[in-house]
């Protein structure tokens, strides 16, 4: 089983990379994130994940270890193979499909070319618990998601009670969105007595 795979790029285009290492030029499957952040670079390290059948081999590579793991958690939901599994990382970053998992945004999971209603709903269901549990990027993106999560967490609980106290939702939700990004330290009372002094 292969690990990384760390040698020289040989060539680069949008959805493979050939690295050659011990005079060995390895074809490895990518996503567009990881060929932008290769992109002018003369060698790598990728972490790889493998795929053996009787027809093929193909090996799919990673800047991260976490990357990886989103993929492998991405292969466990039924009906994602290996591409659909790499548009979806194509289409965001790791840490903005850790994102969109755990708020639970299957509208920016349905923009996917390929991804309907009914696989954007597994996905979440699925590994919404999952995803909050790994490090995805190891280099501070992963906390900045899961922040983001929290904030939203925060902002529909101070827009819902400020609706119960009988504000509209829409205006309820803008004045919350100036006083997160004011204050993201602030508590779901702060942000509610904030608001009260603003609308």
């Amino acid at each position: 089983m292969i690990d990384y795979i760390k040698g020289a790029i040989t060539e680069l285009t949008p959805t493979y990379t050939v690295l050659e290492t011990g005079g060995i030029g390895y074809e490895v499957h990518i996503a567009l994130p990881t060929f932008t952040a290769l992109a002018g670079s003369k060698e790598t390290i990728l972490y790889i994940h493998e795929i053996i059948r009787e027809d093929t081999h193909l090996l799919f590579g990673f800047r991260t270890k976490g990357e990886r793991t989103l993929f492998l958690l991405l292969l466990t939901v039924s009906g994602i193979g290996a591409n659909t599994a790499r548009m979806i990382m194509s289409s965001y970053s790791a840490a903005e499909i850790q994102q969109i998992i755990a708020q639970g945004n299957t509208a920016a999971l349905n923009a996917i070319k390929g991804i309907g209603g009914k696989t954007s709903q597994r996905i979440i269901v699925e590994l919404h618990d999952k995803i909050q549990k790994i490090n995805i990027e190891q280099n501070g993106e992963m906390i900045a998601a899961k922040s983001a999560a929290i904030d939203n967490e925060l902002k529909e609980e101070a827009v819902a009670a400020l609706t119960m106290l009988g504000f509209a939702a829409g205006p309820s939700a803008k004045v919350v969105d100036k006083i997160l990004t004011a204050q993201p330290a602030a508590t779901v009372e702060q942000v509610i007595k904030t608001a009260l002094k603003m609308l």
